[in-house]
């Protein structure tokens, strides 16, 4: 198999993974601009759209690392491992505030949690033999469930669903509809999920609560959460999970659009018809979920089917300018920086999730309220970026601003150096 590099979608993967950690990182959560949050239920923000884009993202690149479809034992594990790898390094990222070791507490428990997450990331990122990978893969899945099962006070309520758990379990689904079906039947499977979805979710009483609805808590997604993944869902939400698992069937069509949008660019036609196409079929979808909104609202929690088609209409008319901009003018200037983002997406996604939760853990005694303790983060934010502002907003912002900033110079040496770390 070789893999084809498009220099558009991965300026299109840098600026969605950038626009991630910005809302991801805000200096103060108690000021953030309203279009850097995620929508309160029903409707869709900015933020809304950076999970949709990745799914979309990933469902384009399948095609085009795989051009030639090849279907063995050998390319069903690399699929299978993959998805594991993945899975297994989002689950992670709930457990690195719970790890415990041997009733250490502070910067020496911070220390063995870092010495642990290098551990994990490097069985799940690094290279090695196919057999090696399966057998690192599933050991760690089963540590985790069984530590989440366990009755083990400090992992009874860690949350088991999450983004890199849901990107794995469609890039599967996804990976395994392009080398084993058509077009036809991949069309037909996605149309399949999103009315099946839209019926289920509409017309089924929800068990102990009534009738059908759309509402927090009280849905059927919720009720499924709720009795499959009790105990282990979003803290926020207690009785439901953003990435539960009802949810998850709609949101395998946003990686089969992605997927027959990149089937369209391995075609033997011109760039200008693919960036045709796309456009076409981009403004067709989004006018369709903006129709199906009327009656199954836009909704990112539920991740409706309006939704669905909604965000990745934006995802393909946005992929079409870049694409007819980057690979067909041949105008690249000014994409650097998202192009050093693109190409090393994983070490972000995993990395930048655990620092904060690091940082949060060193704490020391405030020197302007002596009764008191501040941690690292709150220190450097409060007191190294808050006072220059008297809009606090802005100061939240550039807060994320910096983060983005360290993290870019790092990737450029990555980039420089050719440095790229793959599950």
């Amino acid at each position: 198999m070789t893999r084809e590099r498009l220099i558009s979608l991965d300026v299109f993967r840098g600026l969605t993974i950038l626009l991630m950690t910005i809302v991801n990182n805000p200096g103060d959560w108690g000021h953030v601009y309203t279009p850097l949050l995620h929508s309160e239920w029903h409707g869709c923000t900015p933020t809304d759209l950076v999970f949709p884009f990745f799914i979309f993202i990933m469902g384009v690149a399948v095609p085009l690392a795989m051009p030639t479809k090849i279907w063995d034992e050998t390319t069903f594990n690399k699929i299978l491992v993959r998805s594991l790898r993945m899975f297994c390094l989002g689950i992670f990222f709930n457990f690195f505030a719970k790890i415990q070791l041997f009733g250490l507490d502070g910067i020496p428990l911070l220390i063995g949690r870092l010495a642990i997450t290098i551990a994990v990331g490097y069985a799940l990122m690094g290279s090695f033999s196919s057999k090696v990978k399966n057998i690192l893969a599933f050991s760690i899945l089963i540590i985790y469930l069984f530590l989440a099962y366990s009755g083990i006070e400090a992992y009874h309520d860690v949350r088991l669903p999450g983004v890199l758990q849901r990107i794995a379990i469609v890039y599967f689904v996804v990976s395994l509809l392009y080398l084993k079906t058509t077009q036809k039947t991949q069309i037909i499977t996605g149309v399949v999920l999103l009315l099946v979805y839209w019926a289920v979710m509409t017309l089924i009483p929800v068990p102990g609560i009534g009738a059908a609805n759309l509402e927090k808590g009280t849905n059927l997604a919720s009720w499924i959460d709720s009795i499959l993944l009790k105990g282990h869902m979003y803290r926020e939400t207690i009785t439901w999970d953003p990435e539960g698992i009802l949810s998850t069937s709609p949101s395998i069509v946003n990686g089969i659009i992605g997927l027959l949008i990149g089937q369209i660019l391995l075609r033997e036609i011109s760039k200008t018809k693919k960036a045709k196409k796309m456009a076409i079929i981009g403004v067709a979808l989004i006018i369709g979920g903006l129709l199906w909104n009327i009656v199954f609202p836009i909704n990112k929690s539920l991740w409706t089917s309006s939704y669905v088609l909604y965000t990745t209409g934006l995802a393909t008319t946005f992929l079409a300018l870049l694409y007819y901009v980057i690979d067909i003018a041949d105008y690249k200037k000014g994409f650097k920086l998202f192009l050093i983002w693109g190409v090393n997406p994983m070490i972000v996604f995993f990395t930048s999730q655990i620092i904060p939760q690091a940082l949060v853990m060193i704490e020391f005694q405030n020197l302007h309220k002596p009764l008191e303790k501040i941690n690292l983060l709150n220190y450097l934010y409060s007191f190294g970026i808050a006072p220059f502002f008297s809009n606090p907003m802005a100061a939240s912002l550039t807060g994320a601003l910096v983060y983005v900033g360290i993290w870019t110079f790092i990737l450029w040496i990555f980039y420089k150096n050719k440095l790229i770390f793959k599950v």
